[in-house]
């Protein structure tokens, strides 16, 4: 999954739950499954999250990213340790 500016908030957060203790740091809280701020974050996008939480958008951009990947390199590892 590639993050844009445009990605919704929601859409991280079902793919990579995982980093949600990353987007707390910049002040995004977690969110429960029926919560109201569970349907904010459906049409909450990154940018918007930014400017909300006052964290410039190439900063939060790169945090998420790296977060991701990491996520994905322990997805991906985790699938071949079966040897």
């Amino acid at each position: 999954m590639e993050i844009t500016k445009d990605t919704k908030v929601s859409a991280i957060l079902e793919e990579y739950g995982d980093i949600a203790d990353v987007m707390e740091v910049f002040g995004v809280q977690r969110v429960g499954r029926y919560s109201f701020r569970g349907m904010i974050t459906k049409v909450l996008t990154v940018e918007r999250a930014a400017r909300i939480h006052r964290v410039p958008l190439d900063e939060f951009m790169e945090t998420l990213n790296q977060a991701v990947a990491r996520q994905e390199e322990i997805n991906n590892g985790d699938g071949e340790s079966g040897d």
